[in-house]
């Protein structure tokens, strides 16, 4: 018999049947929601606001989402995940499928209105002009949560881990509500960084454990410590009310000029082969005591990998944010070691979880990679790439969402806005039906379910309403299977009281800080000027930022700045002021910013806009550029050819080398260290010299490199790229192919080449390097 507990319950009840055989189960208040624990089952979270009730079946207590009073199967989480989601498939209306195939735009907690996330109100004010509460929903979060029935939510910044938690609840126990009580699904870019700068990563920065960036970790040539990133990384998302990771990025990093290389796991194949499949086993994985099933459950994290089939051979350099640099070129037909860290790694784990849950392609799109219907259009409208290669060849089944805005409209060449690259001449509900065709599941950054209905009925005239209503019902069931199998419909709801402890405790924090000491790669070190001594006096020189704008077109004024705090290098040094007093200088500086390959104003002038990118300080002319580009073809253009040959550029931070030279002349022959953040390959043969000793990174906290520079930690990093020798061999190498480089040897004699690092010792040779570099041999 089946009977029902009224969904105010008190603060402790303890349902009891006479045979102790037979489970019980408990519920309790847990402030903004209730919780109920089956006795060896299911953990519940609901919300009394919600209006639904809990159903007891065989004494197990389910909850009634669809509040018609009976247990249906996808209630039922005895069952496996994927009858819950087949079930739930079928009862799911064509408008509540469509909804469930938007991923939203870009959601900060709270809403301060402007930037590239859109204008937000709550109650039709701005949130200052507002009464509301940090974790309130704004109104156009109301809107696409209830008319467009979306279910994935994309966050950003947040104002604390506890305002992320209570917004999490908030927006769960208005969607429980609603219809078939489908729990949002809530995802996050990368976010442990010490920065935000980009639109892929603009959560970066808050109260939350500091890792160097994937790239960093890379560095480590470690696998266990990237998967005990995704492990502790997970606990905190989970702790936040994410439920799906926007990462790894596991592009193969073949394109040293890319602007998005810092985000991935280098340029060897077997490297990030192994750091991919490490870190999505370490977020997707949950311990026995928290499974739901096949190391699915509780601390589980969907891994979204990107980008399929790989977007590190841009032409030139040239990012797919943009229509400038919307193809990936192959002159070295090498597309099978892009494909490997996705076939061979991410899609292949250790863990019981076996692939990534979801695939990103790119915006690129893979120049000529196409052998079977020939056509040369962005990743996620490409049948050959999603259906013919991912699909059927490597036999995923996972859920296939597009990278954000790839069905907007494209205002123009150089301008941030939609990236229908290859389908420009289509409608928004055109472009939404060829992803549909492709194989496409999900669109990102869409927040209207108006294009997606619009392409259910193109199918319709086309294939007939059976065969429709059956396509979006597969991708209803891959995008279901991720939120049961994490737990979200047995309870969506954080602890805030949880949230607070866990994330960016002091023990994650240790853990990250350590990762960060390990990241440090050590190029130089002459005459063994490292470690120094405590107590020593040192002239740390101010940085000049010149006038220029973010990756979002923002401007931002010039200044003068400390590039390293001073209250931290006070705690191991003597700041002063003079190189004359200083027994050595600590000189830091950012890889070179040399462009992103497009220039407006050069366009204006008669040219064709593209510009080389620069991996060196001084100004760069592209003597060595192909004379004919290998792709080409925009409607924003009427030509096809986007050489930048004989075109000169000048690198934004070209003070970083002034600086460098400078404090050698003024030093002496008093020590000059040189710690570098590297977020692209570089070029060194313009300063090495004047360096005593050259550290590098991708991201780490001031600290981390004192004790670097002080013996408290002995440098172990590796480098996972090449160094060029210079921009000849930068241009001469293929994008597509790793390694292919001439690297730099430096006055030691010393070759940055893949897998180059020192010690206090000298080169490092150890088992890393026997397995990733010299094939076994040492």
């Amino acid at each position: 018999m089946r009977t029902k507990l009224t969904a105010y319950l008190l603060p402790l009840l303890v349902f009891v049947v006479a045979s102790s055989t037979v489970p019980v189960w408990t519920a309790q208040d847990n402030g903004d929601h209730k919780i109920i624990d089956n006795d060896d089952g299911a953990t519940l979270g609901y919300s009394p606001s919600s209006g639904i009730e809990i159903l007891t079946v065989d004494s197990y207590a389910f909850k009634d989402l669809n509040r018609n009073g009976q247990l249906d199967p996808y209630e039922d989480w005895r069952l496996s995940t994927e009858e819950r989601a087949k079930d739930l498939a079928s009862k799911m209306s064509i408008e509540q499928i469509a909804g469930l195939m938007l991923y939203s735009g870009h959601q900060a907690i709270p809403s301060t209105s402007g930037g590239f996330g859109g204008p937000s109100t709550y109650d039709g004010k701005t949130y200052k002009e507002s009464a509301a509460n940090p974790w309130d929903l704004t109104d156009q979060q109301k809107k696409f949560l209830t008319e467009d029935n979306l279910r994935h939510v994309l966050i950003t910044s947040v104002e604390s881990p506890e305002v992320a938690a209570r917004w999490n609840n908030t927006m769960q126990a208005y969607v429980e509500g609603l219809g078939l009580g489908i729990p949002s699904n809530t995802s996050s870019d990368p976010r442990h960084g010490s920065d935000s700068y980009a639109e892929y990563n603009a959560g970066a920065g808050g109260d939350i454990s500091m890792w160097p960036g994937t790239l960093g970790i890379a560095a480590t040539f470690d696998p266990q410590l990237m998967r005990k990133f995704g492990e502790i990384a997970s606990r905190e998302y989970r702790a936040l009310g994410i439920t799906t990771a926007l990462s790894p990025q596991i592009d193969l990093a073949t394109e040293p000029r890319w602007s998005r290389f810092d985000g991935t796991m280098g340029e060897d194949p077997e490297l990030a082969t192994d750091m991919a499949r490490a870190y999505v086993d370490g977020f997707q994985y949950s311990k026995s005591s928290e499974v739901v099933e096949k190391g699915w459950g509780y601390q589980s994290v969907n891994a979204m990998v990107k980008h399929w089939p790989g977007g590190g051979a841009q032409e030139g350099g040239r990012d797919a944010h943009y229509a400038f640099g919307s193809y990936a070129v192959y002159p070295g037909d090498n597309l099978e070691d892009h494909l490997q860290p996705f076939t061979e790694g991410a899609f292949n784990l250790e863990g019981e979880t076996g692939a990534a849950s979801a695939a990103m392609p790119y915006y690129t799109i893979s120049h000529n990679r196409d052998t079977v219907y020939n056509e040369n259009v962005g990743n996620a409208y490409s049948k050959y790439m999603i259906t013919d290669l991912l699909r059927e060849r490597y036999n995923y089944d996972g859920v296939v969402c597009t990278d954000w805005l790839i069905t907007a409209d494209a205002a123009g060449i150089d301008i941030f806005s939609g990236k229908p690259w290859g389908v420009e001449n289509l409608t928004v509900a055109e472009r939404h039906y060829e992803a549909i065709k492709a194989g496409v599941d999900q669109f990102g950054g869409n927040n209207e379910m108006g294009p997606v209905l619009e392409a259910y009925q193109m199918g319709v005239k086309e294939f007939g309403e059976e065969y429709m209503r059956k396509r979006f019902q597969q991708s209803a069931v891959r995008l279901l299977q991720n939120s049961f199998r994490t737990g979200l419909f047995e309870n969506p709801y954080v602890d805030v009281a949880h949230t607070k402890k866990t994330v960016g405790s002091p023990e994650f924090m240790k853990e990250g800080y350590q990762a960060q000491l390990r990241s440090i790669v050590m190029l130089k070190n002459s005459d063994n000027t490292l470690p120094l001594e405590n107590d020593l006096k040192v002239y740390i020189p101010q940085r000049y930022i010149p006038e220029g704008t973010d990756w979002f077109g923002n401007k931002i004024p010039e200044r003068w700045e400390d590039p390293v705090s001073h209250e931290i290098a006070e705690d191991y040094f003597e700041v002063v002021d003079s190189p004359d007093e200083a027994d050595f200088a600590l000189v830091s500086i950012e890889s070179p910013q040399g462009g992103d390959g497009y220039s407006g104003e050069n366009a204006e002038q008669g040219g064709n806009g593209y510009m080389p990118i620069s991996l060196q300080y001084q100004d760069y002319t592209a003597e060595h550029a192909r004379e004919e580009s290998i792709a080409g073809g925009s409607p924003f253009e009427d030509f096809t050819n986007r050489s930048y040959k004989g075109k000169t550029v000048s690198t934004h931070n070209s003070y970083d080398l002034q600086m460098v030279n400078e404090t050698r002349e003024k030093m002496g022959d008093k020590p000059v260290i040189v710690a570098i953040k590297v977020n692209n390959p570089m070029v060194f043969d313009e300063f090495e010299q004047n360096a005593s000793a050259i550290l590098i990174h991708s991201g780490v906290q001031d600290q981390a490199l004192m004790d670097i520079i002080t013996g408290e930690h002995e440098p172990s990093g590796l480098l996972p790229f090449q160094m060029p020798a210079s921009m000849k061999t930068v241009e001469e190498q293929y994008e597509d192919v790793p390694r292919d480089m001439k690297p730099y040897t430096d006055s030691e004699g010393h070759t940055y080449d893949f897998g180059f690092g020192l010690n206090w010792d000298g080169v490092i040779k150890d088992e890393r390097v026997k397995r990733y570099v010299t094939n076994g041999n040492i």
